[in-house]
């Protein structure tokens, strides 16, 4: 049988009790009581049904910790699909903590023991536990959770960090949780190829020199994992390149500041990333970035509202000095991103709100069909404002051009610069189609470009 494997990374409680808020009004439910139970948990096993279907296995994630507030209703929901499904199509997995105790070096198993005697207190019990810890937990700690939670040792995987977590598939397949699922599920699989996917690994491991330091122009700073899918599409196309990257946060805030010189901030990058985002705030310093790159034929790629920023950057480098999204400035004098004529009015309704896949046809002779090597393709949108059609026979002038449109012609996808190295963006998200052993033709190009450049090809 070949598996094919589709997750569900969270449950979106919001959308659920909307839909059920809905149906009551509809009267579907022909004036009985809606109770969280067998209501709200139907509403939640429907979705995880629906997103599942045309799958062999379907992976759902309920996140937190088992006795959180928010959290009962989906795991008695998810109790109850164990029982509808069939205890033979269904597997639960348990991810517990090990926490070690510096003062008596001791790893202590009670946190996870109670987490377990909490999850079979309403009604589940684990048939796999992942225990994670810190560092390498010793092996007697498998008997002692299997003693306390009924899961057989060959279901247990002692998880420690990991340097990489790409490592963290090939350790479970080490300590054959492959075939625990297997054999639980009934499947008839091969031995898992991971010749790969191990290579990937250990390219992701080597410390090559010189390194390219690619800026990630954005304001939301705080944390790392605001941008994770952006940040692991640029390592795997740096992996596929086989060159080492250097990750920089350039905040966009302090670029837009007029005291700030620019060339000096963004000197010594190799490439330039300007990835998705809404507001106002900080705007002008992505538009200042993308202009450095247009002007120093600096590789830039553009996620979303980086296609956005690329093009009122062209225009106003062009001589429209006030171009601008009417996002960002409802009064412009040159709208060059705007909402269409037919979302006028529909602003604070979520019907301007492009969300989901999307088709993308390629002009043709373009980088963009270049680096895929395909007439049209599929991808993720999550957005709400759009090339203005009014200006689209200018690009040529500004020195862009539009590379990707819809089926129709009526939207831009893509753009691209047309006297230069590697200027392209997109209206979707192609993170979210990379994969770390197959990175998204986007981002491969942009690294391909930056390793060919810094190492004085043309």
């Amino acid at each position: 049988m070949d598996v094919e494997v589709k997750s569900t990374s969270s449950l979106m409680s919001g959308r659920v009790l909307l839909d059920l808020i809905q149906a009551e009004r509809a009267g579907r439910f022909l004036g009985k009581t809606v109770q969280v139970i067998p209501h709200l948990t139907n509403a939640i096993q429907v979705y995880i049904l629906a997103a599942a279907e045309g799958n062999d296995v379907h992976i759902v994630e309920v996140g937190g910790t088992v006795g959180d507030y928010e959290s009962p209703a989906f795991i008695e929901g998810i109790r109850e699909l164990g029982m509808r499904v069939g205890r033979q199509n269904s597997i639960f997995v348990h991810v517990v903590y090990l926490p070690y105790l510096g003062a008596s070096k001791e790893l202590k198993t009670k946190p996870a023991q109670n987490a377990i005697r909490d999850l079979r207190g309403v009604g589940i019990v684990p048939d796999i536990l992942v225990a994670r810890s810190e560092g390498p937990a010793p092996k007697d700690v498998i008997g002692k959770l299997s003693l306390f939670s009924g899961v057989e040792p060959r279901a247990i995987a002692l998880l420690p960090n990991a340097k990489n977590i790409y490592q963290v598939p090939l350790e479970l397949e080490d300590m054959g949780i492959g075939g625990v699922i297997t054999e639980r599920l009934g499947l008839r699989a091969k031995k898992a190829n991971l010749k790969n996917w191990r290579a990937m690994v250990k390219e992701a491991a080597l410390n090559q020199k010189p390194r390219k330091r690619i800026g990630i122009v954005a304001k939301y700073l705080n944390n790392q994992d605001t941008y994770i899918s952006v940040f692991e599409a640029l390592k795997a196309a740096g992996w596929a390149n086989k060159t080492k990257l250097d990750l920089v946060w350039v905040d966009a805030e302090k670029l837009e500041n007029p005291k700030t010189d620019v060339n000096k901030a963004l000197a010594g990058l190799d490439g330039i990333v300007i990835p998705g985002g809404f507001g106002k705030r900080a705007i002008e310093g992505k538009i200042k970035a993308a202009q450095y790159a247009l002007s120093n034929k600096l590789p830039y790629l553009g996620l979303c509202l980086g296609l956005q920023i690329a093009v009122i950057a062209a225009a106003r480098s062009a001589g429209l000095t006030k171009a601008n999204s009417t996002e960002f400035d409802a009064e412009t004098p040159d709208p060059v991103i705007s909402t269409m004529a037919d979302q006028k009015g529909k602003e604070h309704t979520g019907g301007t709100m492009r969300l989901g896949n999307y088709p993308c046809v390629f002009v043709k002779g373009s980088l963009s069909a270049e680096l895929y090597g395909k007439k049209s393709v599929d991808e993720r949108h999550r957005h709400r404002y759009e090339c203005n059609n009014a200006y689209r026979d200018k690009y040529q002038k500004w020195g862009i051009k539009e590379s990707g449109v819809s089926p129709d012609g009526w939207l831009v996808e893509m753009i691209e610069a047309t006297n230069h190295p590697f200027f392209v963006a997109s209206q979707f998200h192609p993170e979210f189609r990379s994969r770390p052993n197959r990175p998204h033709p986007m981002f491969d190009g942009f690294i391909a470009t930056v390793s060919r450049l810094q190492n004085g090809q043309k």
